[in-house]
């Protein structure tokens, strides 16, 4: 079994790579661009019968900053 979970920063909460990632994209010609939020995908194999609700413990111990980052559990 696999665990996908997304993690980002929170609304309100400054994002300078995100900021330096849109302002690449115009540096290169990209109109349009008007923000831009940068996060990371972690990738769990687990035992089958993992509970949802341990990979959500593993998150909010250790994967994400839950003061700053919001996270999604995508079970495949």
């Amino acid at each position: 079994m696999k665990a996908r979970v997304h993690v980002m920063l929170k609304d309100g909460v400054l994002d300078p790579q995100g900021e330096a990632v849109r302002h690449a994209l115009g540096s290169l010609g990209f109109e349009g661009v008007d923000k831009v939020r940068q996060g990371k995908v972690i990738e769990l194999d687990l035992a089958d019968g993992t509970p949802e609700e341990t990979v959500r413990e593993m998150c909010e111990k250790l994967l994400a900053n839950t003061v700053i980052e919001r996270f999604d559990i995508e079970l495949v």
